[in-house]
């Protein structure tokens, strides 16, 4: 089980790597297959050596081989949060066929999260990707775990959250846009392979989380009452922590029923 663990962290970290590929060209409408990445600074390609995550980053003390300009340390951040999330996903659900989704899940909605926050945008080509590569997961793991309940309650969770988000966008467009709508459905087929407890532990801890770190960030004048928020990093971060910690919080809330 280690063992396995440990293939999972450094798996984490490669899909990391290709994560951050994806969070630079994606949102400026380039391909995520070709050209090889290249230095920012001076478009040198990368060599194999340079590219392996973390260590390069290290190796290379932060600064590209050949112009020698500084390597930003979001990169080894992005690598290293990706691994830490696989690492999670799999202590808490242990390796069930469900896991896959889980991961290509997880990975999807760090992307998303960073783009938002960066752009305020959720790029639907990445959201579509999400959810076609997610729903194909879970289908498999349903027909491999001989569960295809928990496949109909996530598809059922996914199109009904869609559809709770479309109405709000469609009552009040500015204060909801249409990409947290289309991210709703991939949120709500995650979490709804275990129930509406899981859907409902998400979109709660997505608005407290967005509610505290917004106050913050109005309180210390980093940004006013009237800037938009980027709600899909909360979004994110909420289902997150529903697949972690909603089984434990559901199991201690007395008029929840118990499975």
């Amino acid at each position: 089980m280690a063992l396995a663990w440990i293939y999972v962290a450094v798996v984490g970290l490669l899909v990391g790597s290709f994560l951050n590929v994806v969070v630079y060209r994606v949102p400026r409408g380039l391909s995520v297959v070709r050209p090889r990445s290249a230095c920012p600074s001076c478009d040198t390609p990368l060599r194999a050596l340079d590219n392996i995550p973390i260590v390069s980053w290290i190796v290379l003390r932060a600064r590209c081989r050949t112009c020698r300009e500084p390597i930003s340390w979001r990169y080894p951040l992005v690598e290293g949060a990706n691994a830490v999330i696989w690492s999670l996903d799999a202590l808490r659900i242990g390796f069930h066929p469900i896991l896959v989704a889980v991961l290509i899940g997880s990975s999807v909605l760090l992307a998303l999260a960073l783009i938002d926050a960066e752009t305020m945008t959720l790029p639907r080509v990445l959201v579509y990707w999400g959810l076609a590569l997610s729903a194909l997961a879970m289908l498999i793991a349903a027909l491999g775990s001989h569960d295809v309940h928990a496949l109909f309650r996530g598809l059922v969770a996914g199109a009904g959250w869609f559809l709770v988000f479309f109405a709000l966008n469609f009552a009040s467009p500015r204060a909801l846009g249409f990409g947290d709508v289309r991210l709703a459905g991939l949120l709500g087929l995650l979490l709804g392979w275990w129930g509406l407890g899981e859907v409902l532990v998400g979109f709660f801890a997505a608005n407290v989380l967005g509610v505290l770190v917004g106050g913050f960030l109005i309180l210390t004048k980093r940004r006013r009452r009237d800037q938009p928020i980027p709600y899909g990093v909360y979004l994110a971060a909420g289902t997150l922590f529903a697949l972690w910690f909603a089984p434990a919080l559901l199991s201690h809330w007395p008029y929840w029923p118990q499975r």
